[in-house]
């Protein structure tokens, strides 16, 4: 099944991402050509507080929406994921985390790119100021943890990380009220 690449050049080299094309050849012999995305890879967090959870709503020029998202950025190249993630807490919702654990790794769109993305959960909040990047305009959202199924239901949650995040949360929640944990 793996593809051996035996041809590749980059198509743009940019700020945050750089684009190649590689040739491939198939397990059948043929020749393929693949585009690939090169990206650093991100952190993504679900800061949890009282049963609450901060989420950020931004536009995304990308998807031409404002989408309600939970906490995330891009990594620097060689920055610590769990750095990132305080990191962007402080820099999106103005918190930092006593209590700061990775959950999952996982490629958000392994079709089209090398990107990794970090997926953490955090609790134990202590408020800080908020340090958003110069071309970042962001609204804080608190969400009460029972109106979470409501939002998803309704498809107010169109980001894939901030539904992961989400699910992982309700899964989380029932498992804890079925043990009685």
């Amino acid at each position: 099944m793996k593809e051996k690449i035996i041809n590749e050049k980059y198509l743009y080299k940019g700020k945050i991402i750089n684009v190649k094309e590689v040739e491939v050849l198939l397990p059948n012999m043929k020749v393929a050509k693949r585009e690939i995305i090169e990206h650093p890879g991100a952190v993504a967090i679900l800061p949890i507080n009282n049963k609450e959870i901060y989420f950020v709503k931004q536009y995304r020029v990308c998807a031409n929406e404002i989408l309600l998202e939970i906490p995330a950025g891009k990594l620097n190249y060689g920055e610590d994921p769990y750095a990132c993630a305080l990191r962007e807490l402080e820099e999106e919702i103005g918190f930092t985390s006593k209590k700061l654990d990775l959950v999952h790794i996982f490629y958000p769109s392994p079709g089209i790119s090398n990107e990794i993305l970090y997926f953490f959960v955090a609790e134990n909040l202590e408020k800080r100021k908020t340090h958003p990047d110069d071309d970042e305009f962001l609204e804080i959202i608190k969400i009460n943890e029972n109106d979470l199924e409501k939002l998803i239901e309704e498809n107010k949650i169109k980001d894939a990380k901030t539904l992961i995040g989400i699910y992982y949360y309700i899964r989380r929640k029932n498992k804890n009220d079925y043990w009685g944990s």
